[in-house]
């Protein structure tokens, strides 16, 4: 087995998703292909060069993955040392949300039942666009308006809330499709479906800010910090494994900052 294969055989082993795998092995590779060497014989100077190449031509979250890579296949695949590389970090920016007439005039602004339902799902839960696809009839208990995530991201299973008026529409919905998944017959939508399908309908309604699937889950965890929602609870409606990525939202939040009065008011 060569060194690729067993870093390949690694990840898979601690539960790494398919798309790390595979970023993972780019990274390697292309850092083999920079080197002109075979693994045994890398160097961290090595490492340094190829890094500060990618530096110049591609963004910091395209050189912090690489950097992770590299880190694993040295550490855990080479079983050498690593002192650590310094990197550019990449740029906390806030996300884009909606507000909540903006939601609901993209929700209204679907052009099929379908859509507008996963529209709907996609806010009304928090889900990820690769969960949503994903999502069997059977995961979701209708009277109890509720549903379930198995193997999310990082392989854990969670629970997702549903709308009461949502959990009906679904339910009809699906005593007139006989669907393996909650909105395809024999295998998932492709991500990139759904995603068009929000461009076409930010499009249609002339909403300005950039809308994506994510979109609908921002919006969705900020919704709720807005009404009080205790942020430890939204953590985990989320599936965060850290409150910190779930506190973004804190900073996102306009509503009390809204109220506050220019000192130019008082003047």
């Amino acid at each position: 087995m060569n060194e690729l294969q067993s870093l390949q055989t690694e990840l898979k082993l601690r539960g790494f998703s398919p798309m790390t795998v595979r970023s993972y092995s780019f990274f390697v590779q292309k850092l083999l292909n920079h080197a002109q060497k075979s693994p045994e014989t890398l160097a961290e100077d090595d490492v340094k060069a190829y890094l500060s190449s990618l530096v110049e031509t591609k963004s910091k979250s395209t050189t912090m993955l690489a950097a992770a890579a590299i880190k694993f296949f040295f550490t855990e695949v080479l079983k050498k040392p690593w002192t650590a590389i310094k990197v550019p970090k990449k740029e906390r920016r806030l996300p884009e949300v909606l507000t909540k007439e903006e939601v609901k005039t993209l929700i209204n602004s679907a052009d099929t039942l379908k859509s507008k339902l996963m529209v709907s799902l996609l806010y009304s839960s928090g889900l990820r666009v690769s969960e949503l696809v994903k999502l069997k009839p059977q995961e979701i208990r209708f009277e109890e308006k509720i549903g379930w995530v198995r193997g999310g991201k990082g392989g854990k299973d969670r629970m997702f809330i549903l709308a009461e008026g949502l959990s009906k529409e679904l339910s009809n919905y699906l005593k007139k499709h006989e669907n393996n998944y909650l909105f395809s017959k024999d295998k998932p939508l492709t991500t990139r479906n759904v995603q068009k399908i929000i461009k076409r309908l930010r499009e249609k309604t002339g909403i300005q800010k950039k809308i994506t699937p994510h979109t609908m889950r921002h919006s969705f965890a900020t919704h709720l910090l807005e009404a009080g929602t205790d942020i430890r609870y939204i953590q985990s409606l989320l599936g965060h494994s850290s409150l910190n990525t779930t506190q973004m939202y804190a900073h996102v939040s306009t509503t009390e900052l809204k109220k506050i009065i220019s000192p130019l008011d008082k003047l």
